[in-house]
């Protein structure tokens, strides 16, 4: 992992006196990106689950297995959405701080759900929640994910829906709880790093302000999505998902399943498929086929913008610009 470095000449003609700033791991782009709008010019956090690739299941290389070693801190999600990462930020990230941010206290959590099923997203907690099962999972990159014929297989831990970064409210949460995990690794710069945050929590109560008017006019649209990742987006913002290929583990689904989704397609007069960059789309093909849908792409995860402070804020009105393009 290349380390940032703070340096600068004490005196005229003098040699740079560098001090080494914090070497911070996290776990996908939006959660990196957070991070970097609370360090700004101060360090330069890695990510562990590479673009393109899937969160849910990914085998982890040697340049994330060393991005971990050298972590003094770890911002992640946490297990339940990347149950495999678990081991490895307790063996490898030996002595670093472990920042779960769906553990923080003040954010508001949503429960799994199964919308075919008919188990609505009204089931909610207004913090993390604790005390979740545990359960290794050695995954795969799943980017040319095809689901597997005659069954489904489950494996998240616990039973909160992990999305939970697609509300805003929770990222300007998340950004105060960065500042002070950092505060504590480097006390020299406490201060910065709550100002970064207190600057980045109000550009992203301004950004919740322009969605939710961006966004006003898709209410009464119906939508189908590969995996149930989208809950906490539609829940900010007042849209509905009839249903989705996949549960929000990514779990593959039965051809029944399919066939459900395909006859509720037809009887909620649904009208926008959204993929996924991280997932093969064959099947969101098969459900289409012969109904009357528009396709856009959602990506939860950022993997085609810019890695980098900006990317959190580029995401979530990539998403809205083609909710609301869709549902017209």
């Amino acid at each position: 992992m290349r380390l940032a470095t703070l340096c600068s000449a004490l005196l005229l003609g003098a040699a740079p006196v560098c001090a080494e700033t914090p070497r911070i791991a996290t776990d996908i782009l939006p959660v990196q990106s957070l991070v970097a709008m609370v360090t700004g010019d101060l360090a330069e956090p890695e990510v562990v689950v590479a673009p393109g690739a899937s969160p849910h299941s990914f085998a982890l290389r040697p340049s994330q297995a060393r991005a971990l070693e050298q972590a003094q801190l770890v911002v992640w999600v946490g297990p339940e959405l990347t149950p495999w990462l678990e081991k490895p930020v307790t063996t490898l990230a030996t002595g670093a701080q472990d920042l779960r941010l769906l553990h923080v206290p003040g954010i508001e959590t949503l429960a799994f759900r199964d919308i075919l099923a008919g188990e609505e997203e009204d089931d909610h907690d207004d913090h993390g929640e604790e005390g979740h099962d545990d359960h290794d999972h050695v995954g795969h990159d799943d980017h040319d994910h095809e689901a597997h014929e005659g069954h489904e297989h489950h494996h998240h831990v616990g039973d909160t829906d992990p999305h939970a970064w697609l509300d805003p409210r929770n990222a300007a949460v998340w950004v105060g709880a960065i500042a002070e995990a950092l505060a504590g690794i480097d006390p020299e710069h406490a201060e910065t790093y709550r100002a970064n945050a207190e600057a980045a929590a109000a550009e992203l109560t301004a950004l919740d302000a322009r969605l939710a008017e961006q966004l006003a006019g898709a209410a009464d649209a119906r939508f189908i999505s590969f995996h149930d990742g989208f809950q906490y987006f539609e829940h900010r913002y007042g849209l509905t998902s009839v249903g989705t290929v996949a549960l929000g583990d990514a779990s593959d689904p039965s051809p029944a399943r399919i066939a459900e989704l395909r006859e509720r397609v037809a009887a909620t007069g649904a009208s926008c498929a959204f993929r996924e960059p991280q997932y093969n789309d064959r099947l969101l093909q098969t459900v289409s086929e012969g109904q009357s849908l528009g396709f856009a792409v959602l990506d939860p995860l950022g993997s085609e913008l810019t890695p980098g402070a900006t990317l959190y804020p580029d995401l979530l009105e990539a998403m809205a610009t083609a909710v609301a393009a869709c549902a017209k």
